[in-house]
């Protein structure tokens, strides 16, 4: 019998909270942290502290799909190689060194001899066991298996050799051709065909490594329940409430003095849906980030100053982020699956407008299709964008048998609350539509537990998304639309591929470039296939936002980049900067 059995449920929620209550429970569980200092550098640990106000469905790897679980789960868990936080190259993790063959198809990987997993219960005596070849191979096995890698499963798709066939056979616990362990400490992964970005992709958290026994001892419990190699380890977990991270005693990271990481001796995140109120707890000096921005607090860019003193506040660290905000439609459902409709409203939505007035030019309108700027080799100029026309929008809604948006059925757009401007870009786009086409548009507000579902299940038909990037290469916004990555089957989710998209013609583009070596021709195919995109409007970009993040003036060593990762193995508390408010701007 194979070791993986049943189907994971990838989208546990639990009942709502209080927060009092569950911060006690949680500390208690953990304990006062006995604070250490390492040496004469400053380095302090301590308790660091953030809210997520987006949901947590999962922690698992094979089913993150938000950026609020990346955060958390990247600290549990890891993958043979990581991007650096500061500039997002390549460096190893889990695999100290590895190796390409003549071809540029044959990976070699070797793992380092002094990694294991966290200590756990899952474990015979409750300790964590060593890392093996073997546990790499499993979960890059799970990642083809159908049914379980179903969310990640592009990152191999049309890539490893075999990955494709085994995903089509619904096979669970057998083998990928592509996949192999030569011995304890040595992977071996085979691709179809050489592929620049790999190593990439293998950074990824669909590629995180995870032991057997956790699925084996916690079966659907995911959420609540992690094992990873990284430098914390869960340690209580409260869904839509709390969790708390404790230091890992055992990693195998150190710094450039040979010292052991992390500096933290935990991490405590609680899960506060408002952002006001996540805003006002971080001006108390309850929180150690934030990471987004509400509209009515964005004068705190301006004022990070304290009135009494004159000391800084906060550090206000801020980049364009490697992402797209963009508002999808059902095609396969009237109105929208009529191509003139999705046209014409993307015509009739003022990018400028939004971007200025509703959300204080802290945004780039989307002028070039899917794909963010900041991506040097991609040529944008290739990929028209859709301009805003209302004439021409009204011509289209006409031609498809709503002059003037008479007989038009009155349409949801779907939007969560919880984000930077959504209801209020929601708002403005409402009005435009309803002034320029006619139309009557009802804005509505989604819980965060039923938000995602509904949108992969297929019963919005006009709503919100976005996307930032798991890898800085256009190919990884175009997957969004790959025709591989849409489930047809309108009964089951498409995590991907959400508006299940399927052009050939697009598909034809994207699958070459794939399998090109030339940098050049793979960003032209690429290029083209958003244009492709662009021209049947499946979904609509709307704006590239910016990253910003508030931090407290004693947080050290805290990276901001256009992927927004977080990384903190290396950030420590400086009692310093802590008295003095020293405090730095990044952009």
């Amino acid at each position: 019998m194979p070791w993986w059995h049943g189907r994971l449920d990838l989208a546990i929620l639990m009942p709502r909270w209080s927060i009092l209550a569950t911060l006690c429970t949680l500390l208690a569980a953990c304990g006062p942290p006995q604070p250490r200092t390492h040496g004469e550098g400053g380095i302090y640990g301590g308790v660091f502290n953030w809210n997520e106000t987006q949901v947590l469905r999962n922690i698992f790897p094979l089913g993150i799909t938000l950026v609020s679980e990346q955060h958390v789960a990247g600290q549990i868990y890891e993958g043979l190689v990581r991007f650096d936080p500061k500039n997002l190259e390549v460096e190893p993790a889990l695999a100290e060194s590895w190796e390409v063959d003549a071809s540029g198809k044959v990976y070699t990987f070797h793992l380092r001899p002094d990694v294991f997993f966290h200590d756990d219960p899952a474990f015979p005596d409750g300790k964590g066991r060593q890392l093996t070849a073997q546990d790499v191979v499993d979960c890059f096995t799970a990642i083809c298996e159908k049914g379980i890698g179903d969310a990640v499963f592009w990152v191999f798709q049309d890539k490893v050799e075999g990955a494709d066939a085994y995903h089509g056979s619904g096979e669970r616990g057998g083998r990928v051709k592509g996949i192999r362990s030569k011995d304890d400490r040595t992977v071996e992964i085979t691709l179809v065909r050489p592929l620049p970005t790999f190593l990439q992709i293998l950074a990824g958290s669909g590629c995180w490594i995870w032991p057997r026994e956790l699925v084996q001892a916690y079966g659907q419990e995911l959420l609540r329940h992690a094992i990873g190699t990284g430098p914390f380890r869960l340690k209580a977990m409260r869904p839509e409430e709390a969790l708390v991270l404790e230091r890992n005693a055992n990693y195998w990271g150190r710094d450039q003095h040979g010292r052991q990481l992390p500096y933290l001796d935990a991490i405590r995140v609680t899960l506060v849906p408002d952002k006001e109120t996540e805003i006002n707890e971080f001006l108390k000096g309850h929180l150690s980030m934030v990471t987004e921005l509400s509209l009515s607090s964005f004068a705190l860019l301006a004022d990070s100053a304290d009135p009494a003193t004159g000391a800084r506040r906060f550090q206000v660290l801020s980049t364009p982020a490697l992402a797209v905000q963009y508002y999808g439609f059902n095609a396969s459902r009237p109105p929208f699956h009529d191509a003139r409709v999705r046209r014409a409203f993307a015509l009739a939505l003022d990018k400028h407008r939004l971007v200025d007035s509703v959300l204080h030019g802290l945004a780039v309108p989307a002028g070039h299709g899917l794909v963010a700027p900041g991506l040097p080799a991609y040529p944008y100029h290739l990929v028209p964008g859709i301009p805003y026309d209302p004439d021409s929008a009204r011509g289209l809604m006409a031609a498809a048998g709503y002059p003037g948006g008479r007989g038009f059925p009155r349409v949801q757009l779907q939007v969560n609350t919880n984000g930077f401007g959504y209801r209020s870009v929601a708002s403005e786009a409402q009005e435009m539509l309803g002034r320029e086409l006619g139309v009557a548009i009802t804005v509505t507000a989604v819980a965060p537990k039923v938000y995602y579902d509904r949108i992969e299940r297929g019963e919005a038909l006009f709503w919100r998304e976005g996307w930032v990037a798991d890898l800085p290469d256009a190919e990884n916004f175009l997957a969004l639309l790959y025709g591989k990555n849409a489930v047809a089957d309108t009964a089951l989710p498409s995590p991907m591929n959400t508006s299940r998209y399927m052009n050939p013609a697009f598909d034809k583009l994207y699958a070459s470039a794939l399998g090109r070596g030339d940098q050049t021709a793979r960003m032209r195919d690429l290029a083209l296939a958003d244009s492709i995109a662009m021209h049947d409007v499946p979904v609509v970009p709307l704006y590239h936002e910016n990253y910003i993040m508030l931090v407290a003036p004693n947080v050290q060593d805290l990276h901001i980049n256009i992927m927004e990762l977080l990384d903190l193995r290396k950030v420590h508390l400086g009692h310093q900067a802590a008295r003095s408010g020293e405090a730095a701007t990044s952009s």
